[in-house]
């Protein structure tokens, strides 16, 4: 796994492979994806236990990874609500609403990061 920076890399799920910004600084983290009116494949979170979507555009799903990258929980949020803190959670990645089904990723899945 190692530790990422700020960049761009892969979010592997199985055989899917999908584009994937990596945000790991404070104010990147911050950001997220604010201001924006979609996301190209994938924000990764880390450190992240937790999101908001406040002044966001659009809807978005969201995975809760621990320590291992394996999802501990998949919800979608529309924009204006705050979502729970996750407790194992250490990374959050964020999608367009309804992609992740069509990813593979779902509760107990492993995935990977690799980047650039």
């Amino acid at each position: 796994m190692g530790r990422w920076r700020d960049g761009h890399g892969e979010l592997v799920v199985g055989e899917v492979r999908v584009p994937l910004e990596i945000a790991t600084s404070y104010r990147a983290r911050t950001k997220g994806l604010l201001g924006r009116d979609a996301v190209e494949g994938a924000l990764l979170l880390s450190p992240a236990g937790s999101v908001h979507t406040f002044r966001m555009r659009f809807p978005i799903d969201v995975a809760y990874l621990d320590r291992r990258l394996r999802v501990i929980a998949v919800h979608t949020m529309k924009p204006g609500r705050l979502g729970l803190p996750r407790l194992r959670a250490r990374h959050v990645v964020e999608a367009g609403a309804g992609v992740m089904e069509g990813w593979g990723v779902r509760v107990g899945v492993e995935v990977g990061v690799v980047s650039e």
